[in-house]
């Protein structure tokens, strides 16, 4: 069996009214994607299916911790997400995804599978910088690399007369001067 197939609901002989479900996620939930930028994790899934004659809403309420890799010291360490997202099937003649939120699927539709909106709203709320919990109450501006205070470039040139600069250099700190 593969392990997705646990996310599949049928819709077809589903009864209009809300429906409540739960997906427990693991490390082979992960594995299951190509080139995951998840390798492992553990939680679950609360979802509350509400069906129509003309759409179907979810309601995503994802809780789970997820194994990352720390951007500036390589430390592995789990990252705690707690989402809620919502999405709206239509029903049409087509597939078509409209925006984020609202698909148009087939009426003769039998299933759905929910692993890929799963993984995907688990994936966006993962932060552009992954960074270990002890460095949280670190200030940012003390990793300062580049300044362009003048102080620096005053002690990079002390003990440097006009004359041992290249002549090129010294034009282009006239310029500045203007």
């Amino acid at each position: 069996m593969n392990v997705l197939e646990k996310f599949n609901i049928d819709i077809y002989k589903l009864q209009n009214g809300v429906h409540l479900y739960q997906f427990d996620i693991d490390d082979q939930f992960f594995e299951a994607f190509e080139n995951s930028i998840i390798d492992k994790g553990k939680g679950s899934v609360k979802l509350e299916l509400e069906k129509t004659e003309t759409f179907i809403r979810l309601h995503f309420d994802i809780s789970t911790s997820v194994q990352l890799e720390c951007d500036r010291s390589l430390d592995l360490f789990d990252y705690p997400i707690h989402s809620e997202n919502s999405l709206i099937l239509k029903f049409g003649d087509h597939e078509e995804e409209i925006n984020e939120e609202i698909s148009i699927i087939p009426r003769d539709r039998q299933r759905i599978n929910l692993a890929q909106y799963i993984y995907e709203f688990i994936g966006l709320s993962i932060p552009m910088k992954k960074l270990h919990p002890r460095y949280k109450d670190e200030n940012e501006d003390d990793e300062l690399i580049y300044s362009s205070d003048k102080s620096s470039e005053d002690q990079d040139n002390e003990g440097k007369s006009d004359e041992d600069i290249d002549p090129r250099w010294q034009k282009l700190k006239n310029l500045n001067k203007n």
